[in-house]
């Protein structure tokens, strides 16, 4: 039955079966450990890394990219040099 106001639920005590499940308050936050910390560090790196990828890849048709950040990798500016240089004529380049 509901009631109209909450002084008049207040004059009414809650039932709760004897039979029923015996719930209390589990804290769900609140203790942060070590281990919490890291596992959190762990998975923010990982987001982190996917992210960055992510934004190399879709940004590596830009030649700005090329000189300043993928060719001062060691590996991939010595390998890979001929492989980004781009043989288009300035006049048909958007950039």
């Amino acid at each position: 039955m509901p009631f109209a106001s909450p002084i008049l639920r207040a004059a009414y005590p809650e039932y709760k079966s004897p039979y029923g499940p015996k719930y209390h308050y589990q804290p769900h936050v609140g203790t942060i450990t070590a281990k919490t910390l890291t596992r959190f560090g762990v998975n923010a790196g990982r987001f982190g890394g996917v992210a960055l990828f992510t934004v190399v890849f879709f940004a590596s048709g830009i030649p700005r990219l090329h000189k300043d950040v993928l060719f001062n990798i060691p590996v991939v500016g010595r390998v890979f040099e001929n492989y980004f240089d781009k043989k288009v004529p300035a006049s048909d380049s958007p950039f």
